[in-house]
């Protein structure tokens, strides 16, 4: 049909469609609006009462549907889609181009917004979602939408037979959480304080106001340690005007947990997270996780193959001491490594912050002398029994007790300092600390092997 974007067409076309709906004549009404573009037929349905605008949008072809729905105002795409089954809903979301979706989600209140991602398949959820702006390892890529929501002002009898009709559905009815009329949360209340009360009191009346929320785009993290404080089972997430978006859960912790615990072995092991699971990964992406560090930590050695040959003259005149090597590398490595975990695992925890630094150092001090005079005293009269010289037994324990508290020292302060530049301490600690202490281990050995034996 020709357009004309006169008043009268317009009033004509307007009327056109109030006739045929009066009539009750679908397909006439759905040839008749099919005739006209996109922008045409959202201002001829928007001139219609809410309920013969549902009825007429209904009528149209899906993806004509998804493109007049992009042509309405905020306001009429929300009355609109309030209205509209599920599987109709589905239908026009999926016609609609990704960032189109994004679009209109991001235009919507929030709790609309949750209505639709919780009708989309999980594929396009995680594409909503991730173009919605929700950074990777965010709340929001985590949170469902899956959750019971009362109003204060309903009575206990109102409210459970809410929950009857709508548990099924959620992720959890453990918890249900109250919100106003703009979706703000208000509180979160347990399933069993509202079985006990009676079925007159009002909402309102069993709430407490005390409950712990998040944000969307805050990080996982930061969601598990909210949960593991204060023992939820669920944890409500809000936008930044307290709109009520969606719910972590326990499963979906425990998820994040196992993921987090398979990186952080893989970390310790200096490989690369993989980002997926072991049997999913190709021959060349787990050659390309592995291999970088292999090749810095190969390059290393020539480090310590260097000090080596620098105190070769040392080494000709007690032959003995290239015996004890091994034993004073490795004992570094493992001291640094110990106190790098208990360091790291701290400052994941939260449990210990960079500004007490100094406290660490002290501490790890006194542990370092304890733990070096220890093994010292050990290796000392180990290695005067196998070789019976006191001299090489004085450097062996001597080295062993600079080399530890050193070693305690590096693992202790490096997780911090590479957490200070924004680093993961994870990856970047244990092999630098193994290159630290093979190089810096063998010149405390050696320095102190040419002090004691001039």
């Amino acid at each position: 049909m020709p357009r004309d974007g006169g008043t009268r067409l317009v009033q004509h076309s307007s009327d056109r469609v109030r006739e045929l709906l009066a009539r009750r004549d679908w397909r006439g009404l759905r040839e008749f609006l099919s005739s006209f573009p996109p922008p045409d037929i959202a201002e001829l349905i928007s001139e219609l009462p809410e309920g013969e605008m549902v009825i007429a949008f209904r009528l149209l072809p899906r993806d004509l549907a998804a493109e007049v729905l992009a042509e309405l105002d905020v306001e009429k795409e929300e009355a609109l889609l309030e209205r509209l089954r599920d599987r109709k809903l589905l239908e026009v979301l999926l016609e609609l181009p990704p960032d189109e979706r994004t679009d209109l989600l991001e235009e919507l209140p929030g709790r609309l917004t949750q209505k639709l991602l919780n009708i989309l398949p999980p594929a396009e959820r995680r594409e909503a979602l991730e173009l919605l702006g929700y950074p990777e390892n965010s709340v929001g890529r985590l949170m469902t939408p899956d959750y019971v929501a009362l109003k204060p002002y309903w009575t206990i009898e109102v409210a459970l037979e809410h929950i009857r009709r709508f548990g099924r559905d959620a992720e959890t009815v453990n918890m249900v959480y109250v919100v106003d009329e703009k979706w703000r949360l208000l509180d979160d209340i347990p399933l069993r304080r509202v079985i006990l009360a009676t079925l007159e009191t009002k909402v309102e009346d069993i709430m407490d106001h005390h409950f712990v929320a998040i944000e969307a785009h805050a990080d996982q993290e930061e969601a598990i340690r909210l949960m593991e404080k204060y023992d939820l089972i669920a944890l409500p997430v809000v936008d930044r005007d307290g709109v009520l978006l969606g719910i972590v859960t326990v499963d979906d912790i425990l998820d994040v947990l196992e993921e987090e615990f398979t990186e952080d072995v893989q970390k310790g092991a200096s490989v690369v997270p993989l980002g997926t699971s072991y049997t999913a990964a190709s021959t060349l992406v787990l050659f390309g996780k592995r291999v970088v560090w292999l090749l810095l930590l190969a390059l290393a050695g020539f480090l310590s193959g260097s000090v080596i040959s620098a105190f070769e003259e040392v080494l000709g005149k007690v032959i003995a001491l290239a015996a004890f090597i091994p034993v004073l590398i490795d004992t570094g490595g493992n001291t640094g490594t110990q106190s790098a975990t208990l360091i790291i695992r701290a400052i994941a925890t939260g449990e210990l912050t960079l500004r007490r630094w100094l406290s660490v150092v002290a501490k790890e001090s006194a542990v370092g002398i304890l733990l070096g005079t220890a093994l010292g005293s050990v290796l000392y009269l180990w290695s005067y029994i196998w070789k019976g010289d006191l001299r090489v037994s004085t450097v062996v324990g001597l080295a062993v007790v600079f080399i530890v508290l050193f070693a305690n020292l590096v693992g202790s302060l490096l997780p911090i300092l590479l957490t200070k530049l924004r680093l993961d301490p994870a990856v970047v600690s244990s092999p630098l600390i193994t290159t630290v202490m093979d190089v810096t281990g063998l010149l405390i050995y050696f320095g102190i092997a040419t002090a004691v034996l001039s």
